[in-house]
C-alpha cells in the first residue's frame, strides 16, 4: 500500500499552487477556528510576517496517514500536530469506530484506550482526544502516565475495547508528535480504514463544531496500573523459568518512556537489574543527549557503549523513545552495533532454537529486510511470508490457521508471539537476553551464533542510507525521483548488471502484496531497494549482498569483501540520486 495520498486542507483549497490571497484566506479561516492560543499566536505572527513560504507549506494539505497514523512537526497549521488536528483525528476515528460491525463494545458503548508518551504536548494532546471521544459517545479508557506504545496495543486486546489512540512520534526528532491508531486487534489500521479516518477529518468544516467534554467525564476512564501489571505477567512468561540467568546487561531508554517498564520486566522474568546510562534515564521530551532519538543513528548509542564497556556487559540493549524499537550492540573485538536484520534473525535464531513453533506457525519479514530470515525460516521447515513495509502488513502475514510465531523490519522493529500483536521493543529485548544467557552457559556468544548463520546460509550484508529532503519542494523532488528511476531504471549498479527490476507500484499479485511506492533492482549477486520513507520526508535506500561462505575460517575475509560491495553499490545509487538534482545531504542507516 502506498501511504495515504496528503489530504486536502479543509475549506477552502490552499496548496502550494494557490492564488495568495486564497493562501491567506484560509490561514485567516483557520486562524479563527484554532481552539489554542499557543498555535493561535504563532500562526497569526506568520500572516503579520508574509510568510508565504511557510504558510504554503503549513496549508498544502492536512497531515497524511502515513505507517498507521499521523506524524508530524509540532507547529500552527493543518500540516503540523497541533490541538486542531488532533481534535479532528479523535472526532474522525470515534466516528470509524461506531461505523464498525462486531464492535467490542462494553454495555452497548464502544471503547477506545488512549495512551500517550513524554513527548512535548503529548498528555495535552491524549487528554483533548479523550474528551472529544467522550463528547462522541466513546468510552475513554485513559493510561496511565506516559506509557511505551507496546503496553497501549496490549491494552486493547486485555480489555476488549474496540481500537487505540497513542500520542507518540516514536524516534522522530523532538520537534514531532503524532498519533498513532490501532484496531481491536491491537494492530495497526491498514487501508480503507485509514483512508476512512483521513476523509473524515477533512469532513470536519470547524473544529468548534466538535462536541467535547470535560476532562472528569464519567466516559473517560482514568486506568491504574493493573494494564501495566497484567502485560508485565504475560511477557515474563515468554522466556524458560529454569533458564540461565547469568547476565550483565547495559541499557538505554534514549530519555524514552521504556526504561521503568523494562526494568520490572527484567525482574519479573528473574534478571539481575540492568545498568542504566544514567543522563539518559529519564523521560526528557528534548532528548539533550542525542542528534536522534533513534538506536540507529551514528553516535546515539556512544553514552552506552562507554557504560557497557565499564561494566563489563555481555549486552547492550536501546529502545527508542516509545519502546516499540530495539536497538543492539555486542562485544565483538571491541563493541558491535548489531543493524536490524542481524538482530531479527539472531530472535529467530532462538525462537527454533528453544522450540517456540507451534503448527500453524509463520515467520514474516518485510520486503527491504534481509533475505536471511526466509532462509533460516525454510531450512527449519517454518513457512515465511515476505510483506510490504511497516507492521501493519507483517502482523498480518498469517493466513487462515496460522499465527505469526515472529516477525521483523529491518527498521528495528521485533514480535515475538506474545502479548502484543504489534512490534514491542520490550519483548524483543527479553528474547535476546534469554538467548545470550543461554548461549553464555554453553561458552559461546551472539556473535558465534551471526558467525553459524552465515556458514549455513550464506553471508548477508545490508546496508542503508537515506537522502533527506525538506520542505514542500522536497517531497516534490521526492516524487519526481521515483518517477524517473521508473521511467529510466540503471542497466547497471556498481558495476553489476541489473538483472530485473520489480515495481511494486501497482501491487504484485502473485506475492500478495499490495500498491506500493517501492523499486527492487536486482543484480548479481543482491539487490537494492529504493522507496520514500512513510514517515518522514526522505528517500531510503536499501542494499544487500550475498556471499557463499565454504568455511568458517573464510568468514573475516568474506566480511571485508561483502562490506566493500555493499558499499560500492550504495555510493552508486547515492550518486544516481544526486545526478537526477535530488539534494545530496545523506545520512548513514536512516
Amino acid at each position: 500500500m502506498t501511504p495515504s495520498s496528503p489530504s486536502p486542507v479543509p475549506g477552502p483549497a490552499a496548496g502550494p499552487e494557490a492564488p495568495r490571497e486564497l493562501l491567506y484566506e484560509r490561514a485567516l479561516d483557520w486562524l479563527a477556528d484554532d481552539p489554542d492560543p499557543r498555535t493561535r499566536s504563532e500562526l497569526a505572527d506568520l500572516i503579520e510576517a508574509a510568510d508565504d513560504d511557510q504558510l504554503a507549506d503549513r496549508f498544502s494539505c492536512l497531515v497524511p496517514f502515513g505507517t498507521a497514523g499521523l506524524r508530524a512537526e509540532l507547529g500552527a497549521g493543518p500540516n503540523r500536530m497541533n490541538l486542531a488536528v488532533v481534535i479532528r483525528a479523535a472526532a474522525a476515528v470515534a466516528g470509524w469506530v461506531h461505523r464498525r460491525e462486531g464492535r467490542a463494545s462494553h454495555g452497548g458503548q464502544p471503547s477506545v484506550v488512549v495512551g500517550f508518551d513524554a513527548r512535548h504536548r503529548s498528555q495535552e494532546f491524549a487528554v483533548a482526544a479523550a474528551e472529544v471521544l467522550a463528547g462522541a459517545g466513546v468510552r475513554a479508557l485513559l493510561l496511565p502516565g506516559p506509557v511505551p506504545t507496546p503496553l497501549t496495543a496490549f491494552a486493547v486486546t486485555h480489555l476488549g475495547a474496540d481500537a487505540a489512540l497513542m500520542v507518540t512520534a516514536s524516534h522522530n526528532p523532538s520537534g514531532d508528535n503524532g498519533l498513532k491508531v490501532f484496531d481491536a486487534s491491537g494492530r495497526q489500521i491498514v487501508s480503507p480504514q485509514d483512508r476512512e479516518i483521513a476523509d473524515d477529518m477533512t469532513a470536519i468544516a470547524r473544529v468548534s463544531s466538535v462536541p467535547r467534554t470535560g476532562p472528569d467525564d464519567p466516559d473517560i476512564v482514568h486506568l491504574d496500573a493493573t494494564v501495566q501489571q497484567a502485560y508485565l505477567a504475560a511477557a515474563a512468561m515468554m522466556v524458560k523459568t529454569d533458564g540461565p540467568r547469568d547476565l550483565v546487561v547495559a541499557y538505554t531508554p534514549l530519555h524514552g518512556v521504556a526504561g521503568d517498564l523494562f526494568g520490572r520486566l527484567v525482574e519479573s522474568a528473574g534478571f539481575s537489574p540492568v545498568a542504566v546510562v544514567a543522563d539518559q534515564a529519564a523521560p526528557d521530551p528534548d532528548f539533550p543527549t542525542v542528534a536522534f532519538p533513534n538506536p540507529e543513528e551514528p553516535g546515539t548509542l556512544e553514552r552506552a557503549l562507554t557504560l557497557a564497556e565499564r561494566c563489563g556487559a555481555d549486552i547492550l540493549l536501546a529502545h527508542d523513545p516509545d519502546g516499540d524499537r530495539l536497538g543492539v550492540a555486542i562485544p565483538d573485538d571491541g563493541w558491535r552495533v548489531l543493524t536490524g536484520d542481524e538482530i531479527g534473525v539472531l530472535i529467530a535464531r532462538h525462537l527454533l532454537a528453544v522450540g517456540q513453533m507451534r503448527d500453524g506457525a509463520v515467520m514474516a519479514s518485510s520486503v527491504v529486510s534481509s533475505r536471511l530470515l526466509a532462509a533460516v525460516a525454510a531450512a527449519a521447515g517454518v513457512e515465511h511470508v515476505t510483506t510490504l513495509t511497516g507492521f501493519k502488513w507483517i502482523s498480518r502475514a498469517p493466513g487462515p490457521g496460522q499465527y505469526l510465531a515472529f516477525g521483523y523490519e529491518e527498521a528495528l522493529g521485533y514480535c515475538v508471539h506474545g502479548p502484543t500483536a504489534d512490534k514491542d521493543g520490550l519483548t524483543a529485548a527479553l528474547m535476546l537476553m534469554e538467548s545470550a544467557a543461554d548461549l553464555r552457559a554453553h561458552e559461546r556468544s551472539l556473535a558465534d551464533a551471526l558467525d553459524d548463520l552465515a556458514v549455513a546460509h550464506g553471508l548477508h550484508r545490508n546496508v542503508q542510507r537515506s537522502v533527506r529532503l525538506s520542505g514542500l519542494q522536497g517531497r516534490q523532488r521526492l516524487a519526481s525521483m521515483m518517477q524517473t528511476l521508473r521511467q529510466s531504471p540503471p542497466r547497471t549498479i556498481g558495476g553489476r548488471p541489473v538483472t530485473g527490476v520489480a515495481d511494486l507500484l501497482h501491487g504484485d499479485p502473485v506475492a500478495n502484496l499490495a500498491p506500493s511506492d517501492l523499486l527492487i533492482f536486482h543484480v548479481e549477486g543482491g539487490r537494492v531497494v529504493v522507496r520514500p520513507s512513510g514517515t518522514e520526508s526522505k528517500l531510503k535506500v536499501y542494499v544487500e549482498v550475498v556471499l557463499a561462505v565454504p568455511d568458517r575460517a573464510s568468514l573475516p575475509e568474506l566480511n571485508r569483501q561483502a562490506e566493500v560491495e555493499a558499499t560500492e553499490l550504495t555510493d552508486d545509487v547515492v550518486g544516481l540520486l544526486e545526478s537526477l538534482s535530488i539534494p545530496s545531504s545523506t545520512d548513514p542507516h536512516r
